[in-house]
């Protein structure tokens, strides 16, 4: 049975979609911790990251870093931590959240509501920032 990331990377659940190559997909968390919180997974549907062969690995870090980059253009932050937590989907992935201190990226924190044209104009401003 496919996870709820293979539907969304397939288009059968919706998403705002941030970036997206052959490999690997980076979408809005719909539960974001900060504004511009980001999820990138490979396409490959595997459970834990770390069965990820090296080059899917290394693969998703390299397609993270551009996304993070995108990420620190669009979105006032000092830095965009990277989590890997890996229990909430069995579908690697990684968080990519804004940051001004480390506790930002705490698990207590109360995530954000946000309302749908918060989120597309958050999407705008990171896909513009990646695409330049």
């Amino acid at each position: 049975m496919a996870t709820i990331f293979s539907k969304i990377i397939a288009g059968d659940i919706p998403s705002y979609k941030i970036a997206e190559d052959d490999r690997y997909y980076a979408f809005l968390d719909i539960h974001p911790m900060a504004k511009g919180h980001t999820l990138v997974v490979p396409k490959l549907e595997t459970d834990y990251i770390f069965d990820l062969d090296d080059a899917q690995l290394s693969g998703l870090i390299l397609f993270a870093g551009k996304v993070a980059k995108a990420i620190e253009k669009a979105i006032p932050c000092k830095r965009v931590g990277l989590m890997v937590i890996g229990l909430e989907v069995p579908h690697a992935h990684v968080h990519l959240i804004p940051i001004q201190k480390e506790g930002d990226m705490s698990l207590s924190n109360p995530k954000l509501k946000l309302s749908e044209s918060d989120f597309a104009e958050i999407e705008q401003k990171i896909r513009n920032a990646y695409e330049s």
